[in-house]
């Protein structure tokens, strides 16, 4: 069953790194686009700085039903759009400025309806579209080598396989708590101020649930599509592959790759599609953290578009990882 607005919302979700956002590409102005709509954070952060228009996008329906209370308000300023971010230059052109919050919200890991958390007994969901294959689907029919290429290559678990064989042996497995005491079993005892054991390989599920990389590969190339010279691109991201494939992107895109070989062949190089005012990410304050501690291990990255026409970019590029069924 759908979640709805009136589900357990527990923990407000708290825009994480909004305020360094909005220095970063100070003055707002113009049509943006949040590609990760959510809770509305940055959408209304957006608006309330400058812009003239937003174009939330999110494939959760349950963003657009907990925002019924409060849209309204901006009147024709916020156009809401059903969908995912990857295609969003076929939402909008000539933008001013994209903003994307990777990862799964608070709004999500609060309700144990939606599987997300492994500190919340539910069905073994995590799909943010609330369509198509489940976790569980996963967890039930992949074979052991899939399953441990998953939480080693999304999750970056180095027990993967130990815990790939556990959950072969304890099929079938239907809630969050099930799953998350299979993994505890497989690794030591966490120590205070230790991630809980479940953490990574929660997130790999939950990364191949939802094609994550693919989504955030895709919509990379989209924004680069879709925002007008001298727009913005700011992308905020909460562990380190998402972090690295952000910065290999704009790496490439730039033209500061760097790694040329001076006895090759002399090839004329693609104009720059961004510019960065800095290839260093941008970090939360001690008082963020404080304040939000989901907010401890985030990154931004902001860079600014050139008016050099849109390229592909290779998938080897990013070094995505890339999981095969086996």
């Amino acid at each position: 069953m759908a979640a709805t607005a009136s589900s357990d919302m527990s923990a407000p979700h708290v825009p994480v790194l909004l305020s360094a956002i909005l220095k970063a590409v100070a003055p707002v102005h113009g049509t943006w686009l949040d590609g990760t709509f959510g809770a509305g954070g940055y959408t209304r952060g957006l608006l309330e700085a400058g812009a003239q228009t937003v174009v939330a996008v999110d494939r959760d329906p349950l963003a657009f039903e907990m925002a019924a209370d409060w849209a309204g308000a901006y009147g024709d300023r916020l156009v809401q759009q059903p969908g995912v971010f990857s295609q969003m230059d076929s939402y909008a052109s000539g933008l001013d400025g994209v903003v994307l919050d990777l990862g799964v919200s608070s709004m999500q890991l609060d309700q144990p309806g939606r599987g997300f958390s492994f500190l919340r007994d539910g069905p073994l969901d995590m799909r943010m579209s609330q369509d198509g294959p489940t976790a569980a689907d996963i967890v039930n029919t992949a074979s052991e080598e899939t399953l441990a290429n998953i939480l080693f290559q999304y999750g970056e678990e180095r027990a993967s396989r130990r815990i790939s064989r556990a959950i072969l042996a304890a099929r079938p497995i239907r809630t969050t708590l099930q799953l998350s005491e299979i993994i505890e079993g497989c690794l030591p005892r966490a120590k205070p101020g230790q991630s809980h054991p479940a953490t990574r390989s929660f997130q790999a599920l939950r990364i191949a649930v939802n094609d994550e990389y693919g989504e955030l590969f895709q919509g990379l190339m989209a924004a680069e599509r879709a925002l007008a010279p001298g727009g913005q691109l700011a992308v905020v991201t909460f562990h380190s592959v998402e972090d690295r494939m952000v910065k290999r992107f704009l790496t490439a895109r730039s033209g500061s790759g760097g790694n040329a070989n001076r006895y090759a062949p002399q090839i004329e190089a693609e104009a720059p599609a961004f510019t960065q005012a800095s290839r260093k990410a941008i970090a939360p304050d001690a008082d963020e953290i404080a304040a939000n501690p989901r907010a401890r291990s985030a990154k931004l990255r902001v860079a600014t578009r050139t008016d050099a026409p849109a390229a592909p970019v290779d998938a080897k590029t990013l070094n995505m990882p890339i999981v095969k069924e086996v």
